[in-house]
């Protein structure tokens, strides 16, 4: 059998004129009218809705992605062309399968009614493993009498990049193909403007009754309680002669790989069984985005739109997840050394010692029509580089990675004392290299995000608030690394620096008539007097006075900010604020984190307990207990859950790190590899947990189970086993 079938692809186009003031805006045109689920292995994932379907109703990204271009953008499964009926839809609790079950509609032919509904149950497993995604297609009769059905699969792709999903517009696309290669075979191929070729496979088992570059049909005859099995597997870049490896053997063999990825880390158990599996949902999600690289393990930002390397979510994400299992820090900083930038490019917004912000391996990246190949246009990724360098090597004492990684580190404090700070005031700033690149630059990187009281927008060099602190708290910590390789020059150098930035600090940014910190300073040193979460997160970085640390907090308690979920991106009064906006009055899980360790740093447990509860609170509202990328910052109230945010990233990386964040704050985890020892700092657990029991913690070559129990504002501490030499305490003071 042969047939061919020719199309020149053409762009999807933008549905609104604004979008044009905000480049890589992520358009949502209209509802989606099934829940989407997501599966990823690696460098691939799919999004499918809740009956299994790509591309089988409008509204979402659907299809299977492979290095930011889909695969596939179209699997729908139908009987007798009609759409089969959901009863029920799960991802397993280690998010390795969805498993989809369906049932029949009433299916008349001719007039006459030839199958009464619920008669047949069709069960679609699917997993993705290795570039492959894998479905079992199992229908059973459950009638009493022999029934005959037409099962199809309609399929199609369009090996759109991923950032034409999002909504970006294309002049011109590349050649596609599609070609039966045999009974069981159906070929994809694409040759896009820049050269190069992909190609989609889509193999069946057992053969299909009909095949078309579009369709696979199987005429099923079943005797009662009969039940058969199909088979799909669908391949991206899978040489012709390769075949993919069979079902139950493939997905043995991935459970099997997800469980040895997940050994070593910290265990938690806790006395709230709703928190337990908010807990359980949070790693299974880190574990899927977790990707293998050359240079270890990498946690990619996020699904659908941000499933790939991206430098502040990775080491923001490590630095929640340091306490919990640091080869996830060693992971990210060896990769980030690698792709650190060694020259200067404007497009690219790239200069010696700048840590990468994101990198892309679809076609548009690699014509120059997005510039994110390799783009470096974030200002706080060199500084959160050094910080996670110096708390990885505190957490665990390696010091041959600290060796390995230290011209990185000198190489990014080099970009921050020089062209991190272009006017040479002693603050790092950004401003885009080119009109392609990201306005603002910052982890609130809408363009409207950075603003004055009146709503100006922030021009010229821009000077972010907690960016600030991540430099005070990234240079401390590289003091720290100097004296313990040897280097006590400049050590002191750097710890001399940190103390003079914390100086000029308050001087700049301080703003007495709002009783927090100013959101940035402007290219001609204007605060941007705005109350915002910034502020908090400059807390974490143990920057600020104690007294202003404390009127940051307080103020950050109040309604204007916390809005019974968790505390917004800006207040409610100042004059952008918007609760559904992207950051400018939305909640975002891992900011309240971060501002929890600061709370924690300068011990305000009952505001941490406070943010802890609120964020808790949400997850359980939410689908499957995860926490979104994001969500909207409307008030809370009573009986009803928050207000979702529509095209919010799920699973994130940094949201999905977040309880574990919030539970060490509560905690005041400490580790000291010099000790031997890990300390609790003025521990204090929200009034939902009464016991908390964390195994195999560890530091360095020992580990420690114990269990904290919550005695109204006390806790008590038991040491439940050790193995090797290590101590546990409790500190109730700074």
């Amino acid at each position: 059998m042969s047939a061919e079938a020719v199309t020149q692809f053409v762009s999807v186009t933008r549905t609104s004129e604004q979008v044009a003031e905000q480049p890589f805006y992520i358009p949502m045109t209209g509802p989606s009218a099934r829940p989407r689920r997501s599966l990823k292995h690696d460098d691939t994932f799919i999004v499918l809705d809740s009956h299994g379907d790509i591309g089988a109703s409008a509204g979402g990204p659907d299809g299977l992605f492979h290095h930011d271009t889909r695969y596939l953008a179209r699997l729908e499964l139908v009987l007798d062309d009609l759409q089969p009926l959901l009863l029920g839809s799960n991802l397993r609790d280690d998010n390795s399968a969805l498993t989809v079950d369906l049932t029949n509609p009433d299916i008349y032919r001719q007039g006459s009614l030839v199958l009464q509904k619920d008669l047949l149950h069709i069960v679609r497993t699917i997993f993705l493993w290795r570039g492959t995604a894998y479905q079992r297609i199992g229908v059973q009769n459950h009638g009493d009498r022999r029934t005959s059905v037409d099962l199809t699969l309609l399929f199609g792709n369009d090996f759109a990049d991923l950032f034409e999903v999002r909504g970006e517009r294309r002049p011109r696309r590349g050649i596609g193909t599609s070609r039966l290669l045999g009974p069981t075979d159906v070929m994809f191929e694409y040759r896009g403007l820049d050269e190069a070729e992909r190609a989609t496979g889509l193999h069946f088992d057992p053969r299909p009754t009909r095949l078309s570059v579009n369709a696979a049909t199987w005429e099923l005859d079943l005797e009662p309680h009969q039940a058969k099995s199909l088979f799909v597997a669908v391949s991206c870049n899978r040489p012709m002669t390769e075949k993919p490896v069979r079902f139950f053997p493939g997905l043995l063999a991935h459970r099997r790989e997800m469980r040895q990825l997940t050994m070593g880390a910290a265990s938690i158990e806790t006395s709230n069984n709703i928190f337990n599996e908010v807990l359980c949902q949070a790693m299974a999600d880190l574990n899927m985005l977790m990707t293998e690289t050359p240079q270890g393990r990498y946690p990619y930002a996020g699904i659908p739109w941000y499933s790939t390397t991206f430098g502040r979510d990775g080491l923001i994400t490590a630095l929640q997840m340091l306490w919990v299992d640091p080869r996830v820090a060693k992971g990210v900083l060896r990769r980030l050394a690698h792709f650190q930038a060694t020259a200067i490019d404007p497009l690219a917004d790239a200069a010696p010692g700048k840590i990468l912000h994101e990198m892309r391996g679809g076609e548009m990246a690699a014509l120059g029509e997005v510039p994110f190949a390799h783009y470096y246009g974030s200002v706080d990724s060199t500084a959160l580089f050094v910080l996670l360098a110096g708390s990885y090597f505190e957490r665990t004492g390696d010091e041959a990675t600290l060796i390995e990684l230290w011209p990185a580190i000198e190489a990014g404090l080099a970009w921050i004392d020089g062209p991190g700070d272009p006017d040479q005031d002693g603050f790092v700033e950004y401003q885009r290299a080119t009109e392609k690149g990201l306005a603002n630059q910052g982890w609130k990187d809408s363009y409207d995000a950075i603003f004055h009281a009146d709503g100006q927008l922030a021009e010229g060099n821009i000077a972010l608030a907690e960016v600030q602190g991540y430099v005070f708290a990234a240079k401390q910590l590289a003091a720290r690394c100097a004296l313990r390789l040897g280097k006590p020059e400049r050590g002191r150098k750097l710890e001399a620096d940190a103390r003079a930035l914390a100086e000029r600090f308050e001087q700049a940014f301080w703003c007495e008539e709002l009783g927090t910190y100013a959101l940035a300073l402007d290219g001609e040193k204007r605060p941007c007097k705005v109350r915002t979460s910034n502020a908090g997160q400059v807390l974490f970085s143990g920057m600020i006075r104690e007294d202003r640390a404390r009127l940051v907090a307080a103020d950050l308690m109040q309604p204007h900010f916390f809005s019974g979920w968790g505390i917004r991106t800006v207040a409610q009064g100042e004059v952008r604020y918007n609760p559904m906006s992207y950051h400018d009055g939305s909640i975002w899980p891992h900011d309240n984190a971060l501002i929890a360790l600061g709370l924690a740093r300068y011990g305000l447990k009952h505001s941490v307990a406070h943010v802890f509860k609120g964020l808790f609170d949400a997850a359980t509202y939410m689908d499957l207990r995860r926490l979104p990328e994001l969500f909207c910052g409307f008030r809370r109230e009573k009986r009803r859950g928050p207000t979702l945010y529509p095209v919010a990233c799920a699973p994130q990386a940094w949201a999905s790190a977040t309880p574990f964040t919030l539970l060490e704050a509560a905690l005041g985890l400490e580790f000291d590899v010099t000790r031997g020892e890990i300390r609790l700092r003025n521990p204090h657990l929200p009034a939902f947990l009464n016991e908390v029991i964390l195994r195999d913690l560890r530091l360095g070559e020992s580990s420690v189970d114990l269990r904290v129990s919550r005695h109204g504002d006390d806790v008590a501490l038991e040491v439940l086993r050790t193995r090797g030499q290590i101590q546990v305490s409790i500190v109730l003071a700074r």
